[in-house]
């Protein structure tokens, strides 16, 4: 990734930060609130989430605490605590504050990002989770405008793979280990060039075109066959 701090240029490689270090850096960088997650521990048996359940539907990808929420921090020294304690705990990221996220399925989120660099238009930093979604932060308030600009822009939202993520939810940051192997990763990185967010009117149309494209792509066709009597 690169970036431009203090006027020096660098480039760094976000996948051998540790959890610990990521979490510090999107406070300090992005002044983004930051909340602990659970975490995926290895066992005799496979791996299993840190809350216990061994049904747990979201494995190391949900919060550790229940008040999460009014826990989440951009303090480095609280930071910091919260992963000595819990060295592997899932980086949080609040939505609703600094961002919303638009979150759509990785076959969709790719043909809308190679759209979107053609066109021009602004992007974000874009998460890519282990079970194949993209997620495209956007200026905060998107999840309330979503339907009218869906409706506007002439397209179903029933028939849409696309959720927002606004207020009392989150996204699990990079590089959080997630499920039974995969990790959360950037797509796009945060930089220096994406520190201001596009807003969700600028991005919907091209996503949500995506979406009904490759919702086409790997729809079963039908054969028209009449029966010969």
């Amino acid at each position: 990734m690169e970036e431009n701090l203090g006027g020096s240029r660098h480039t760094r490689d976000t996948s051998r930060d540790t959890l610990a270090e990521a979490a510090v850096r999107y406070a300090e960088e992005r002044h983004w609130d930051v909340a602990p997650g659970a975490s995926v521990e290895s066992t005799a048996t496979g791996r299993r989430c840190s809350c216990g359940h061994s049904a747990c539907a979201a494995p190391g990808a949900h919060p550790r605490h229940r008040d999460w929420a009014a826990q989440a921090a951009g303090s480095p020294g609280t930071i910091r605590r919260w992963w000595a304690d819990h060295p592997g705990a899932a980086i949080l990221l609040p939505t609703g504050r600094a961002f919303d996220v638009i979150d759509v399925a990785e076959p969709a989120g790719c043909l809308a990002l190679a759209r979107l660099e053609r066109l021009g238009l602004p992007l974000g930093p874009v998460i890519a989770t282990p079970g194949r979604r993209l997620q495209f932060l956007v200026m905060p308030g998107a999840r309330d405008k979503m339907p009218d600009l869906l409706r506007r822009s002439g397209w179903g939202a029933p028939a849409i793979d696309m959720v927002c993520r606004g207020d009392g939810d989150y996204v699990v940051a990079p590089p959080s280990p997630m499920g039974s192997g995969g990790i959360a990763t950037w797509a796009r990185e945060p930089t220096t060039a994406n520190r201001w967010l596009p807003e969700a009117r600028e991005l919907v149309d091209p996503i949500a075109y995506a979406c009904t494209q490759s919702a086409s792509r790997t729809r079963p066709r039908r054969t028209a066959a009449r029966a010969v009597r």
